[in-house]
């Protein structure tokens, strides 16, 4: 209640304020705008890492329009980032804007996803990034940002310890990993207590080096190829042999705030991450030298890195007319207005998906990715492809191979096992 009088006293003052210098139609129009109706929003934000700055921009919004009270959830990191949202709209009390990632996804939440397709922030959205979120002819979501991910290194670090040329295989991997470690630093912060970086991010290396990934699932769909008689398959082993060998201890108790302090406090060299977590390295070290190097997982050469959009909002179908058409307002305000493009850029260390956002003071990382992305050395993110629950079911086999409960064999045939099972069931 208190929020609600303290917003509309200063909507009432902006209006003492401007109506003597205002024509007539112009102060029948601030009267209008101020005198909606009070409306609440709710918000799902999954990044944890901006936490704090996407409240600021809340409020900075909500001061802006004085009718709207926005509540934000923000879940990721060690949480799981999709069984509350299952539970809220089961019980027909989901948030007005989520995130979806696109894809199947769009088919599977589809009575759930309002129809963007007139949006004004449309038309300046990058080249296929609107792809993933199209049913239909039609638009579902808004990008998020471009995100990529790799191993990021401390430079600094690596000149401490003699490294003068960059790894581009896995045996140049292991021999810079061994240099580091007689520097006394630990070559790997290896944060393997969250199963989305192992059976997300770090598999999707082997899919995203196949000759054509997308021709490859399909084989695996179909029965024609098996996980188990491909070699990048067992080349992504041995690579994550590489980061236990030389990584911290316990990386199954080690989540990802602990694994990202390891790294941003220079107790370890490399991180398996992708830029969204500049914003929390700025906090903790501000002005840290960093980069990224792309993942080898063989001896050939490796030249690029997994870049995408993260994510996409949406507007929740289900809510009411008044709640989407100010849920449209504040996603479009997001991306159009200079305060929104400002958090976006400067707070969230967002790389736009749009090409009417100018994307300075990103921060290291978002420059080498957007170099990467320039030049075509990027990959793919094939997990939003994968059938039903196999992507769960991937990052916790691996971190049963990490406690040594299974070996390497077993584990390509529980990747195998779990692809036939999930692929069965989503056909059905």
């Amino acid at each position: 209640m208190t929020k609600w009088i303290f917003k509309l006293l200063i909507a009432g003052l902006m209006i003492i304020t401007l109506s003597a210098c205002q024509p007539k139609s112009e102060k029948q129009s601030s009267e209008r705008e101020t005198t909606d109706e009070p409306i609440t929003l709710t918000i799902r934000n999954p990044k944890v890492e901006i936490s704090t700055q996407f409240e600021k921009m809340v409020m900075a919004y909500e001061l802006e329009h004085p009718h709207v009270d926005i509540q934000v959830h923000t879940v990721g990191g060690a949480a799981d980032d999709l069984a509350d949202l299952k539970a809220q709209i089961a019980a027909g009390d989901g948030p007005d804007i989520f995130t979806n990632t696109g894809y199947d996804n769009v088919e599977i939440w589809s009575d759930y996803l309002e129809d963007l397709s007139d949006q004004p922030w449309i038309k300046h959205a990058y080249k296929d990034t609107l792809k993933p979120v199209k049913m239909d002819g039609k638009v579902y979501g808004m990008p998020l940002n471009l995100e990529g991910y790799g191993f990021i290194y401390n430079k600094d670090l690596f000149n401490k310890a003699g490294i003068q040329t960059l790894p581009k295989t896995l045996s140049e991997l292991q021999e810079t990993a061994e240099l580091i470690q007689a520097s006394g630093i630990t070559p790997f912060a290896t944060g393997y207590y969250e199963e989305w970086k192992l059976g997300d991010h770090l598999l999707n290396i082997a899919f995203a080096q196949q000759k054509d990934p997308q021709a490859f699932i399909n084989h695996l769909n179909n029965g024609t190829t098996k996980i188990t008689d491909n070699q990048k398959f067992l080349d992504i082993v041995s690579l994550l042999d590489t980061t236990l060998k030389y990584g911290n201890d316990n990386p199954l108790t080690t989540d990802y705030n602990t694994e990202v302090h390891l790294f941003a406090t220079g107790k370890a060299a490399m991180i398996q991450q992708g830029n969204w977590i500049q914003p929390m390295i700025d906090q903790l070290s501000p002005d840290m030298n960093i980069g990224f190097l792309p993942i080898p997982i063989n001896e050939e050469p490796a030249d690029a890195i997994v870049v995408g959009v993260s994510n996409y909002w949406v507007v929740n179908k289900q809510s009411s007319d008044e709640k989407k058409r100010e849920a449209k307002k504040f996603l479009n305000w997001m991306v159009s207005s200079e305060q929104g493009k400002s958090f976006m850029t400067k707070q969230f260390k967002f790389i736009p998906a749009f090409d009417h956002i100018e994307a300075n003071h990103l921060g290291s990382l978002a420059t080498e990715i957007m170099t990467y992305y320039q030049t075509g050395k990027t990959l793919n993110s094939n997990w939003f492809s994968f059938p039903g629950n196999a992507r769960e079911e991937f990052g916790l086999a691996m971190q049963l191979y990490v406690a040594k409960q299974l070996n390497r064999d077993q584990l390509l045939q529980e990747f195998q096992k779990s692809w036939e099972r999930a692929s069965a069931q989503s056909s059905n």
